[in-house]
């Protein structure tokens, strides 16, 4: 997916290189207690730096998505059973309006932007994961089932809590792995609290350049990275 350009280091010599708006990357998932691919979204560079790395996920793309071996999509299965049965992945596309995806370097989580049609912003969305890990060809990470929702009037809630139950019970994450998630959301939750970056940035007014257009997912998108840049 690399634009020719598109890719510049910090200065001579340094291990970390950042991405030039307008470049495609692929945003990946790892699986849960696993090693395999099973989420991976082709998005557009917007800002790629030491502070942040925001993307840009446009109406229409082609992702690859979890589903249940028999086709059933994930979160129509019951969730006694929804972590306990066989799973392949399908290419499907993101319909609906596009998400804005910003993420700093070393911190467990991202925060979405989500807007209704005409563009009236509808909330903010606290994604704790595993940090980003940079490759050549995007970033890598791994969900922890928990999120946070975060509106407009600065009021939010948790997420997805009975997921993150149901994770621990089945084996998808031991006590102590829970206990960095938790506290990884409180450490969210004092950021939405005191009103800090990202939420204070005004990331809410923000549209895409529309020569964009829309990036192509990779048939290799489940590659292995060469390396990782940090």
């Amino acid at each position: 997916m690399a634009d020719g350009g598109a890719v510049r280091r910090v200065e001579a010599g340094a291990p970390t290189t950042f991405w030039e708006p307008g470049h495609h990357i692929l945003w990946r998932y790892r699986e849960n207690a696993g090693e395999r691919f099973h989420i991976a979204r082709p998005v557009t560079v917007v800002r790629d730096d030491e502070e942040l790395l925001a993307v840009w996920m446009a109406p229409g793309t082609e992702c690859v998505k979890p589903v249940l071996a028999d086709g059933t999509p994930v979160h129509a299965e019951p969730l006694a059973t929804r972590y306990k049965k066989p799973r392949e992945v399908q290419r499907d596309r993101w319909f609906g309006t596009g998400v804005l995806k910003l993420a700093r370097p070393g911190e467990p989580w991202s925060v979405w932007l989500f807007w209704e049609p005409g563009w009236l912003f509808k909330n903010w969305y606290v994604n704790l994961e595993t940090p980003l890990a940079r490759w050549d060809g995007g970033v890598d990470s791994v969900d922890h089932f928990l999120d946070i929702c975060v509106y407009p009037d600065r009021s939010w809630d948790w997420r997805d809590e009975d997921e993150f139950a149901q994770a621990q019970q089945d084996g998808l994450m031991d006590g102590h792995a829970a206990e960095r998630v938790r506290e990884a959301g409180r450490s969210a939750v004092e950021t939405i609290r005191a009103w800090g970056p990202p939420f204070s940035d005004g990331w809410q007014h923000w549209r895409p350049n529309p020569a964009w257009g829309v990036p192509s997912l990779p048939d290799d998108w489940d590659r292995t990275p060469a390396h990782l840049s940090s």
